[in-house]
Order: C-alpha cells, then sequence, then structure tokens
C-alpha cells in the first residue's frame, strides 16, 4: 500500500512545472516521477539536484517495480538532464549558482533481461549505448568550447575553475554492434567531465582484440563482474584475455559460459592453456563466482581451480562433462564447506555419477543455497538416495529439476520430502512423464507431446500439497524461466 506521502508526490508531479520543494522531498518525487512515466519532471529534478549523489535502485526501489513501467524514455531523459547541465557548466566555468550538485549518478541494477521487461523498458544494451553516447557528445562539446575559449582568450592567461564532472556508476553490455560508441566513450571519460565507472561488464560476439581493448580501458576500482560469452574464445583466447582481469582488485565474479574450452583429449597446447588458466584464476583474489558453463573439462577440474588461494560460493558447471575425479575433487577441496551456490545441469547422473554427486552435497550441506540438477537423466529409480543427500542441506533456498523423467508419483514423494526443509522457497519440477500423450517420447519436450489438461490437474495437486503441509509459501512451478536467474550478488 503506498504511503500518504507517496499518494501526494504522485499528484504534484501530475503537474509541471513544480513548485519549490525542500531538498529532502525530491527523492520520493524522483521516484514517483519515475513510476509514473513523467520525463520531464525528472529531468527538472535532475536540473536541481540537491545531493551529490543519484542512487536509482535506492530511490525507486525493488528491480521488479521496473519491469511494468515505461523506464526507457525516463532513463534518457535523465542523461539529457545530465548531459544538459554538464555543458551549461562548461559554457560558464566557475560559476557556484547552479542549483544541481550531482556529482555521482548511479544506475546499476536496473536494468531487466528481456523477459517480463515492459516493451518500452530499457536494456542493459540499450542503456549501454545511451550513456556512451552521452559521454561522447559531452566530450565532444567539451572540445569545442575550448577551442572557443583558446581563440577568444589567446595570449590572456585563465584562472577558471574547472568545470563540474559527474561519475556514472553502470552495469555494461557490449556486442560488435556497440563496440565502436563504448570504446569512444571510455576513451573520452579520461579526461572528459562525464565518466563511466563500469560495475559489471559484459561482452558477447566480440572479438579477442576488442574485449582486450575495452578491459584496458575500464576504470579498474569498481569492476566486481566480468562476463564474456559467445565469444568463441578457447584456451588460446583466455590465454590473452585473463591477464588483464588481475588489474579488477574488486572482481568478485567471473563468467566464461561457451567459451569453447574442450580439454577432454590433452595435448601439449592445452596442457600450457590449462596451467595459464589455473595461474590467472589464482591472481583473482577476490573471486568467489565462476561459471564455465558448457566447457568440457572431464579430469581437469583439479588443475584448473588449483591456484585460487580463497574459495568459491558459487561454481557453475553445466554441461562440462565432468567425471568421478572431478567430483572427488570438489567434495575433499576446500571449496565445498564455502559454497552457497552450484550448478551440475547437464550432467548423467544416472549411472556412475549419482554417488559421486551424493557424497558432494553432504559435503556442501552446511552452506549450499541453490543447487540446479536440470536435464540430468534422473529417474524415480534415483530419487530415494538424492533425496537423503538433500534433506541435509538444511539451508536450501531453491532447487532447479527441470528436465529430468518424474513421474506424479516420483514428484510427490519429492515434495513430502522436501517441504521439511525450512528455508526452501522455490523447486522447478520436471513435467512429469505422465503428462505427456501415450506413444510419444517424453525425452522431447514438444508443445504438441503435453497433455495440457493434466499438467494443469498436477499443478492444482502440488499445490493442494504444499497448503496441507503448511508450506504454501512455497514456489512450485514447472517453468524454468519464470523466476529470473538466481545471481550470486543475491546470496
Amino acid at each position: 500500500m503506498d504511503s500518504l506521502l507517496f499518494l501526494s508526490a504522485r499528484r504534484l508531479v501530475a503537474h509541471r512545472p513544480l513548485p519549490a520543494v525542500p531538498a529532502q522531498l525530491y527523492p520520493v518525487l524522483f521516484q514517483a516521477a519515475f513510476l509514473d512515466g513523467r520525463p520531464l519532471v525528472l529531468q527538472d529534478l535532475v536540473a536541481q539536484w540537491p545531493f551529490p549523489v543519484l542512487n536509482f535502485q535506492q530511490i525507486v526501489g525493488r528491480r521488479e517495480l521496473f519491469r511494468d513501467h515505461p523506464s526507457k524514455l525516463c532513463i534518457q531523459s535523465i542523461i539529457l538532464a545530465m548531459v544538459e547541465q554538464l555543458r551549461r557548466d562548461l559554457e560558464e566555468p566557475g560559476c557556484d549558482s547552479s542549483p544541481c550538485h550531482l556529482r555521482v549518478l548511479d544506475v546499476t541494477g536496473l536494468q531487466d533481461d528481456a523477459a517480463g521487461r515492459a516493451p518500452d523498458g530499457m536494456s542493459v544494451w540499450s542503456g549501454t549505448v545511451a550513456l556512451a553516447k552521452a559521454c561522447v557528445e559531452v566530450s565532444k562539446h567539451q572540445r569545442e568550447f575550448q577551442k572557443r575559449g583558446s581563440r577568444s582568450h589567446k595570449g590572456h592567461s585563465s584562472t577558471a575553475a574547472a568545470p563540474r564532472s559527474v561519475d556514472v556508476h553502470a552495469d555494461l553490455f557490449v556486442n560488435g554492434t556497440s563496440y565502436g560508441i563504448l570504446w569512444d566513450a571510455l576513451q573520452a571519460g579520461n579526461a572528459g567531465p562525464l565518466r563511466l565507472k563500469c560495475r559489471e561488464f559484459q561482452a558477447e560476439e566480440l572479438c579477442l582484440a576488442g574485449i582486450v581493448s575495452l578491459l584496458k580501458s575500464l576504470d579498474p576500482s569498481g569492476v566486481r563482474r566480468v562476463d564474456l560469452r559467445f565469444n568463441n574464445l578457447g584456451l588460446g583466447g583466455l590465454s590473452l584475455v585473463l591477464p588483464h582481469l588481475s588489474r579488477f582488485p574488486n572482481l568478485r565474479s567471473l563468467r566464461l559460459p561457451y567459451s569453447n574450452i574442450d580439454v577432454r583429449r590433452l595435448t601439449p597446447e592445452s596442457v600450457q592453456g590449462i596451467r595459464c588458466l589455473a595461474r590467472e584464476l589464482g591472481k583473482l583474489q577476490s573471486l568467489r563466482e565462476l561459471n564455465l558453463g558448457s566447457s568440457r573439462l572431464s579430469g581437469n577440474l583439479r588443475h584448473i581451480l588449483c591456484k585460487l588461494e580463497a574459495p568459491l560460493e558459487s561454481l557453475e558447471l553445466a554441461f562440462c562433462s565432468l567425471l568421478p575425479s572431478d567430483f572427488a575433487f570438489l567434495s575433499q577441496s576446500f571449496h565445498a564447506l564455502a559454497l552457497k551456490r552450484l550448478d551440475l545441469s547437464g550432467h548423467d547422473f544416472s549411472q556412475t555419477l549419482l554417488q559421486p554427486l551424493q557424497h558432494l552435497l553432504e559435503e556442501t550441506s552446511a552452506s549450499l543455497l541453490h543447487l540446479d540438477l536440470m536435464e540430468c537423466h534422473l529417474t524415480d529409480s534415483h530419487l530415494a538416495p538424492l533425496l537423503v543427500s538433500l534433506q541435509r542441506c538444511s539451508l536450501l533456498r531453491s532447487l532447479g529439476l527441470f528436465g529430468n523423467s518424474f513421474s506424479m508419483v516420483g514428484l510427490k514423494d519429492l515434495l513430502w520430502k522436501t517441504v521439511v526443509l525450512p528455508h526452501l522457497q522455490l523447486v522447478v519440477y520436471p513435467i512429469p512423464v505422465d503428462c505427456y500423450k501415450p506413444g510419444l517420447d517424453p525425452g522431447w519436450i514438444l508443445e504438441e507431446q503435453l497433455d495440457r489438461e493434466r499438467l494443469g490437474a498436477v499443478s492444482a495437486e502440488l499445490g493442494r500439497m504444499l497448503e496441507s503441509s503448511g508450506r504454501a509459501d512455497m514456489i512450485w512451478t514447472s517453468n524454468p524461466y519464470g523466476h529470473g536467474a538466481l545471481d550470486y550478488f543475491s546470496l
């Protein structure tokens, strides 16, 4: 329920221009204008922002609020207002009459993925481009003003104070299309009034030279995550990229999924590549999350992680072709006692890997919060031993089992055995084999194979079971995409 203060703010921002108000009301007015989609009012507020910092998430609130609101126009209007203020400062250097005291604009964490976002929402990619263009524009205006100033004051010394600058903290997503403008913005920001400070850097389908040049251009102090995916780097490419990561002292998350790493058949080159990978990972002293998804590691996990000096808290090894020896290493390592998130999706636990998995879960049971075992060839016959290990994970919050082959009987057993876990809030369960039409292969999940009426009945029955067990607070869903990706920094 909205507070009386927020309701009053909504009435105020419905009319323009705004009346003079005390500084302490600016945050609630900003929140109301943003959520009601009033870009012109937001421009007015930024032009007179009375504080040195404007942090979107702190003011507007939860990320969920952005999904149903017109964030794109609003964010663009705020960027335009900031650019306009810096241009005025350049035209009137040393002037202290400006009511705008903004020095730091923090737009981190605002953008959502495409799923669930309003059509007029702003993606990470489009936000990156908008900010980069703003940096380039302000830098260009600065150069033009300096040229005019040097001509008009030729032969005269100038004691004018340096113009105000604004640091923009943002999460950046770049691909081949946006590489040029982002590179220009990072170069301009080194000496310009508008400086990009990256918190999370994601590069997708970008060439090796492009990745390296951008990493070298980032301000190292604030980078907490680097995400390089679909770049086809291989071990050779990673050996050239990873040395540039050691300049980021606060790098806690490194995500390298789909990097074309395949060390199932060792060669002298791949052995050297593994050693390089291990050596560079060992230099990242703040690293706590590592994603090597879709790498073919088969027996080499020990050699890759051997140089890490601190335990990982999040490890994603989906579809990594792990062997029993890899599970044995993890179970015996210091990582096991610290892991909060573990993704082992895409491994066949129907045969020799089931017992190593049980052992690993027992070793991680004191810390594990999130576990993903999607598409792991699990059936009803594997549930009993798996549940023995799962029940020891007393802190578990979410469990992903989508893509396995359980019957309705198996799902009921899973529910009754896991409702006793006090912190478990989300279970992504597989569509039970009972819900496939007779004579069709349940290994292929196709729309026409499902009995929708039966699936609806299953969902209703699971809901009744949760309610009768006193766990109506739990979410059981067969939709693996409906609740957003779990993030290490929210653990």
